[in-house]
């Protein structure tokens, strides 16, 4: 029986589910990242039909009321890092890395092609979001692509069959094309479906340049920036700011190697780096 909580194998399952839907040129085929079975193929299935049943505009509001506290934990960044290893997961036979190592190939691989250092930073820093996991929340409320909620779904969302069993489908307050909002609003005043992105955006946006938490907010909404699904929502300055959504995303997905980083030479840097945008300590 599948696990409702955990129905993927692995949390990097759903990335690699990305990278089928969506291939960047000049990269390596899909097949060659991971070769799961059909029964494994068939928890993306399920991990989407709970996150489309159980994504609700209540069950956003719940779930900023709660973690949105910031009442788990505090720890100093490098630390939640380490507290995100606790993740590590055998099943993902792409790479045997770490959660740290692999935001660290991230991360260098956005410096090596002379990025600004925020925008280094954002590389390390963007799965952190995910130890939500380890407060017990189910994967469809930590990873997945993520959509605006309190308005239609759009058919161009993976697997939009799914929100059949959405009470929102058939709320008249939630299921226009505009819903709660009014058009061109602007995605500040939207409310997107919760999970890791929403989570380190609100972490974080107190300190980090403004592209930087686009890329954050918005890296899993592939239904708008690979599909321009809700630009009646979007404003002229979220057109704009979405530009950096698309530099970053090719880094997040594409940036898997078998050749670990060496942490403690990288250490230093990027504790400097956490330094310079960062307080001593963040809340959780």
């Amino acid at each position: 029986m599948i696990d409702q909580n955990a129905p993927l194998a692995s949390l990097e399952l759903w990335e690699d589910d990305v990278i089928s839907r969506y291939p960047e040129p000049d990269h390596k085929a899909k097949e060659d990242y991971r070769n799961y079975d059909t029964p494994e193929r068939d928890t993306v299935r399920e991990f989407y039909r709970l996150n489309h049943t159980y994504q609700t505009y209540d069950f956003v509001q719940e779930k900023k009321a709660n973690f949105l506290a910031f009442d788990k934990k505090e720890l100093p960044v490098w630390s939640a890092m380490e507290f995100l290893n606790t993740l590590v997961d055998d099943s993902d036979p792409d790479t045997d890395l770490d959660q740290l190592q692999h935001l660290l190939q991230t991360a260098e691989a956005i410096r090596a092609d002379g990025h600004p250092d925020w925008f280094v930073l954002t590389g390390f820093l963007h799965d952190m979001g995910k130890v939500l996991c380890l407060f017990g929340e189910p994967q469809w409320a930590v990873v997945g692509d993520t959509f605006p909620v309190g308005c239609k779904h759009s058919d161009k969302i993976v697997y939009p069959e799914f929100f059949a069993a959405n009470p929102d489908s058939y709320d008249e307050r939630y299921n226009t094309k505009y819903g709660v909002y009014k058009p061109n609003c602007g995605l500040k005043n939207v409310d997107m479906s919760w999970g890791h992105d929403e989570y380190l955006y609100h972490i974080t946006k107190d300190y980090l340049p403004e592209p930087a938490l686009y890329m954050i907010r918005y890296h899993s909404f592939y239904s708008q920036h690979r599909e321009h699904a809700y630009n009646h929502l979007l404003d002229d300055h979220d057109h704009e700011m979405f530009k950096w959504v698309n530099k970053f995303n090719p880094y997040d997905l594409y940036s898997k190697s078998p050749k670990p980083p060496v942490v403690s030479e990288l250490k230093p840097y990027y504790e400097d780096l956490i330094a310079k945008y960062l307080p001593a300590t963040i809340r959780l």
